[in-house]
C-alpha cells in the first residue's frame, strides 16, 4: 500500500440475509485529505462507516489502516491505532461541564478507569490540555456550562473536542452538520478545516455545499456500491451521479 494512502478497503462487503448493504467497495483515502462519502438514503454509507470502525464485521473483504490489516480487530483496538469515529464513541456527560467532559476524555489516554474515583488534583493535571482543546473548538466562553445547556451546534463541537482528546490520526465524521442552521453549519465546517490541518478526515455528509467546500475527494455510493469518485466538479457533472443522487436525469 502506498505511503500516501492511510486507509484502504478491498472488496469490502456486508450482507444481511443475502442483501448486500455494502457490496465490493474499494476505497482509498489519502493521508492528510478530507474525503467525503455521499449518496442517497440507503446507499450504504453508515454501514460502510460501521465496517471501518469495526462496529460491524464484513462478510468478506479487507480493511487496511496505516499498512496494517485491521479487518478482524475490535473497535477499541482500532481506536488505539488512531482511527476514531466522532459522536459514536465520544463521552459527553450531559450534567457535567464542558471542562469536565474534556478532562474525562483526556484521562482515557491513561487507560485507568480508577481515575474516576481519585481526587480533584488528579483531574486538574489535565486542565491545560483540556483548555487548549476547548479553545480549538471555539468553546472557551462555555467552559463552565453543563453539556445539556449547550445549543445543538456547540454540543457537536464538544463531542469533537472529546474525540480529539484521543489524539486520532484519522477522524470519521458521521453527518457532522445534520440538523443545524446556517450559522452552526459554518462554524462546524470551519472546525473541520482546522481539525484536518494535521489529520485525515473521512465524513458522511448530506449537505452538498459543505461537501463542495471541504472535500478533496468524494466517493459516491449507491445501492452499496461505488458509483463515482473524484473532486466535486467531477462527481457533480457525472450524469449517473446526477440521476442517482440528485434525481436529475441524463441530459
Amino acid at each position: 500500500m502506498s505511503a500516501e494512502i492511510i486507509l484502504e478497503t478491498e472488496d469490502l462487503t456486508k450482507e444481511f440475509a443475502g442483501f448486500a448493504a455494502v457490496g465490493g467497495v474499494d476505497l482509498r483515502v489519502a493521508r492528510g485529505s478530507i474525503h467525503a462519502l455521499i449518496g442517497p438514503n440507503g446507499a450504504g454509507k453508515t454501514t460502510c462507516f460501521n465496517l471501518l470502525t469495526k462496529f460491524l464485521s464484513p462478510t468478506r473483504g479487507r480493511i487496511v489502516f496505516k499498512g496494517q490489516n485491521i479487518t478482524d480487530m475490535q473497535p477499541a483496538d482500532v481506536a488505539r491505532l488512531g482511527l476514531v469515529r466522532s459522536f459514536q464513541i465520544s463521552a459527553v456527560f450531559p450534567h457535567m461541564t464542558v471542562l469536565e467532559n474534556v478532562r474525562i476524555a483526556l484521562q482515557r489516554l491513561r487507560g485507568n478507569s480508577m481515575d474516576f474515583w481519585r481526587s480533584r488534583a488528579v483531574l486538574d493535571q489535565y486542565n491545560d490540555r483540556a483548555m487548549e482543546l476547548i479553545a480549538d473548538v471555539g468553546l472557551t466562553e462555555f467552559t463552565n456550562w453543563n453539556a445539556v445547556e449547550l445549543p445543538y451546534g456547540r454540543k457537536r463541537a464538544l463531542e469533537i473536542a472529546t474525540t480529539l482528546a484521543l489524539d486520532p490520526e484519522m477522524l470519521l465524521l458521521d453527518e457532522p452538520t445534520a440538523g443545524m442552521g446556517h450559522e452552526d453549519i459554518e462554524r462546524i465546517s470551519q472546525l473541520i478545516k482546522r481539525v484536518a490541518a494535521n489529520r485525515t478526515v473521512l465524513m458522511v455528509e448530506h449537505n452538498l455545499s459543505v461537501v463542495a467546500d471541504l472535500s478533496d475527494t468524494i466517493t459516491v455510493l449507491t445501492r452499496g456500491r461505488v458509483l463515482a469518485e473524484g473532486d466535486y466538479a467531477t462527481v457533480s457533472n457525472n450524469p449517473e451521479v446526477r440521476e442517482a443522487y440528485m434525481g436529475v436525469g441524463h441530459a
